[in-house]
């Protein structure tokens, strides 16, 4: 697993938070993000991003 960044839009407001994922991939964004904010907060997550973290 490698560390990678995962830039976000949640209500309006431009975020981002580093979690550890297999491949980087955007689904895999999604569902860090859902642990991290929970299942309610799925249709409040747009425009998602992933990078490698330096």
């Amino acid at each position: 697993m490698s560390r990678y960044v995962i830039h976000y839009t949640l209500d309006g407001q431009r975020r981002w938070d580093f979690a550890h994922l297999e491949h980087g991939s955007v689904e895999e964004a999604v569902q860090a993000l859902l642990a991290i904010h929970g299942e309610a907060q799925a249709e409040a997550l747009k425009d998602i991003r992933v990078t490698r973290a330096l």
